[in-house]
């Protein structure tokens, strides 16, 4: 399996060969360097653990963890594999072109927090009516009934919203820029400028 941690830029719009305008999410591809192979017998599990840019104060167990790849990652993920081949090994480095134009990947990024939000923002609840000494405008009403004496968990109520973990599937990869270390991805990614995204390679 196909992944990479990148960062994301922003977004704009390429013009494709039949004309039609489409919109892209620009992602910032640094060379990705493999930290570690985990496998079933020592670890339970087959994954890939991947390494992104570079710290300049690591701290002394993350040093010796990738002293092995011979790197000082700042960010580091885990993608889980079916089988890991030979060829893959500890310090080898994966860039922009592991993907090519036309693939079908799937991006997961921390969405955009929104603070405390009402129902109405949170849950697209109705307002109440302004009408007829209609006062509950933006209130969420009933909540419960006199028995049981309780509210139910996951009641769609006013709280936080927004800086979750979003995974959007089925998106195409619109252009490979290898020399800029730049990936464009059709559609919107979740998550703000400068935040992390993790792209996989779409399961068939």
């Amino acid at each position: 399996m196909k992944a990479l941690i990148t960062r994301k830029l922003g977004m704009t719009s390429v013009i494709t060969e039949d004309g039609a305008s489409i919109a892209v999410t620009l992602l910032s591809a640094e060379p990705n360097v493999i930290t570690q192979l985990k496998n079933n017998d020592t670890d339970g599990y087959q994954a890939i653990q991947q390494g992104f840019e570079t710290n300049r104060k690591l701290a002394k167990p993350q040093i010796g963890h990738s002293k092995a790849a011979k790197a000082t990652p700042k960010i580091v993920r885990e993608f889980r594999i079916n089988e890991i081949t030979d060829e893959t090994k500890v310090g080898e480095k994966l860039s922009a072109d592991l993907f090519s134009v036309g693939d079908t990947v799937s991006a997961t990024g921390i969405s955009k927090g929104k603070g405390f939000a009402g129902t109405i923002k949170r849950h697209n609840f109705h307002r109440g009516r302004k009408t007829h000494g209609g006062r509950s405008y933006r209130r969420p009403g009933s909540i419960g009934s006199m028995y049981p004496q309780k509210i139910f968990k996951g009641k769609k109520m006013a709280g936080r919203m927004g800086h979750d973990q979003v995974t959007t599937k089925g998106l195409k990869i619109a252009l490979i820029e290898p020399d800029l270390n730049v990936i464009g991805i059709t559609g919107a990614i979740p998550g703000p400028r400068k935040g992390i995204v993790l792209i996989r390679e779409a399961k068939l």
